[in-house]
């Protein structure tokens, strides 16, 4: 299967992925629901990716790929159907687990079909492309999801987030056979967690790689709530989140370019402690076109970094092991997404948002500093 449908079939599944999160929390929010309620259904997006995305990795790396992206595209639709026919608080429970263990188990396998793709020479820019279908995913499903709930409301919105992984369902289901299949010798391999992470290179990328997410799992959950509490409308926080997407897609254009110039880790650094900044400010303004700039240019920073950990994992990745080496990555993103939420709307409950944006700030500045060090 060519790169650039596996691009277009992903962009399908993450479009209804991140228009279903944004379409969650609003509807959360329209439902009265607390802060640290809203958290705790953003968390269940995560809790099983958490807790089975290891196993699901060594899943895909005996089976193969379709079957598992098959499922998860049923999952998707599924997922986002629920809420659409019965827009409660509980529905949103539940969508949040079916919805997110699907992606969960099609990104593993779709990173792995990714890395599989030509020559390990071509593997940075297959991974850069690959990233950009994300950024314009990113950008369109929250752009999906707001103008749907201001034009058509909520239960229509999550109907249309429903259709769009069709797309990818029909393709898998005509053209799936086609990829790639695991080698015979990788099925029966001796497989333990502690070799990935006894490897200091891959404990050192899983750390930058959970510290990564969880600054983008703070923009994708609490600004939606900031910016709805401060009277901005449905629309108009698409367009925050859809900015900070399109800042990704612009600057995974040229990241490329970019790694060859100054070094992965130099990039990396500079993407945490302009996150820092960032999350700095943020808070301290209320005003949408300022809120758009401040998504933008933390799309940039935070952007650039996705492409290269994911390289990097698929490098340092033991031969036939590529998929369990992403589920490792993909457990400690979930666990990042499942407290975090939890850890965020408590204490935005209780001290406001502020705090919260400035803890993030400290983090992302410390991995900077460690980053640069490196």
């Amino acid at each position: 299967m060519p790169l650039a449908l596996v691009i277009v079939l992903t962009v399908c599944i993450h479009t209804a992925y991140a228009g279903g999160r944004v379409a969650a929390s609003l509807l959360a929010v329209d439902l009265d629901a607390s802060p640290a309620a809203i958290g705790v259904i953003m968390s269940l997006f995560a809790v099983l990716p958490m807790l089975f995305s290891v196993s699901a990795g060594r899943f895909i790396d005996r089976v193969g790929m379709r079957g598992p992206m098959l499922a998860s595209a049923i999952a998707m639709i599924a997922g986002m159907l629920l809420p659409g026919a019965w827009p409660t608080l509980a529905a949103l429970c539940v969508c949040a687990v079916i919805a997110g263990s699907g992606f969960m188990l099609y990104h593993i396998a779709v990173s792995n079909l990714v890395g599989a793709i030509g020559r390990p020479d071509e593997r940075p820019r297959n991974f850069s492309l690959f990233s950009m279908g994300f950024s314009i995913s990113g950008l369109a499903g929250p752009l999906v999801a707001g103008f749907a709930i201001d034009g058509l409301g909520f239960r229509a919105a999550f109907f249309v987030l429903a259709a769009i992984p069709l797309v990818t369902l029909i393709a898998l289901l005509l053209r799936g056979r086609r990829l790639p299949r695991p080698r015979p010798a990788e099925r029966h391999a001796e497989r333990r967690l502690a070799d990935l992470l006894g490897s200091r290179r891959m404990r050192v990328i899983f750390l930058v790689s959970g510290s990564l997410s969880t600054g983008w799992d703070l923009f994708t959950f609490v600004v939606p709530i900031y910016a709805a509490n401060i009277g901005h409308s449905a629309s108009t926080i698409g367009i925050i989140m859809a900015t900070f997407s399109a800042a990704t897609f612009a600057v995974r254009l040229v990241l490329p370019r970019l790694s060859r110039r100054f070094g992965e880790w130099t990039l990396l650094a500079a993407a945490f402690f302009t996150g820092a900044v960032v999350y700095v400010v943020f808070p301290l303004v209320g005003v949408a076109w300022a809120l758009v700039a401040l998504a933008f240019v933390l799309g940039l920073g935070l952007g650039s970094s996705q492409p290269m950990v994911m390289s990097l994992i698929y490098e340092a990745a033991p031969a036939g092991r590529a998929g369990e080496a992403v589920g490792v990555r993909t457990m400690l993103v979930n666990a990042s997404q499942t407290f975090m939420p939890l850890l965020f709307g408590a204490v935005g409950t209780v001290l406001g948002m502020i705090p919260v944006f400035w803890t993030m700030a400290a983090i992302l500045a410390g991995v900077g500093w460690f980053s640069r060090r490196r």
